[in-house]
């Protein structure tokens, strides 16, 4: 797949089955997640790869964090579920670092780059990939148990896997619609 084709033909799939990435695949997804822009060669992220057992285990996480933090009990009952839903999961964290000339926002989108990175790269090889977030990103209790600090942000969780359905999505938006002339 050249690049052009990659850019204009990638999508989100939600509906993930095994196989998940192989070695040699999660290597290359690996280091296109530290291809992205770096201002001031800081390097803000952490990346933590959950397959096999790990799976349970951040559901286990999940769940305890969602009853600690008081959630409702739809959002308890279905915590352990949530990351069995592919057979790989690449969370993805802002690692922020005080510096004069890069701001959080940089790190944060520094960061969020490497999903969309790691995602285009399971895409380019064949695998399907969606980028998720919500409550659990955001949940301080989570970001305890997997011994993060409160400077960082969990900027999304990178489900990867075999598509289990091949549809082709269309394209949704016009550019003329989002780009003008100044």
């Amino acid at each position: 797949m050249d690049a052009i084709e990659l850019l204009l033909t990638r999508q989100s799939d939600p509906r993930l089955i095994a196989p998940g990435p192989n070695d040699d695949q999660l290597s290359i997804i690996k280091q296109a997640a530290l291809r992205v822009p770096d201002h001031g060669c800081i390097a803000p992220w952490q990346f933590i790869v959950v397959e096999g057992e790990g799976r349970e285990r951040l559901g286990e996480i999940y769940h305890q964090s969602a009853i600690t933090e008081q959630q409702d009990e739809k959002v308890i009952n279905r915590a352990k579920e949530l990351p069995l839903r592919a057979p790989m999961i690449i969370i993805a964290i802002a690692k922020y670092q005080a510096h004069p000339k890069v701001p959080r926002v940089e790190q944060v989108q520094s960061a969020g780059c490497a999903v969309l990175a790691m995602q285009q790269a399971a895409f380019a090889q064949g695998l399907g990939g969606v980028w998720r977030t919500g409550y659990f990103a955001q949940s301080d209790a989570v970001k305890g148990a997997l011994s993060l600090t409160r400077e960082d942000e969990i900027v999304g969780y990178l489900y990867l896997g075999t598509p289990a359905v091949d549809c082709k999505k269309s394209v949704r938006h016009s550019p003329e619609h989002f780009f003008t002339n100044l």
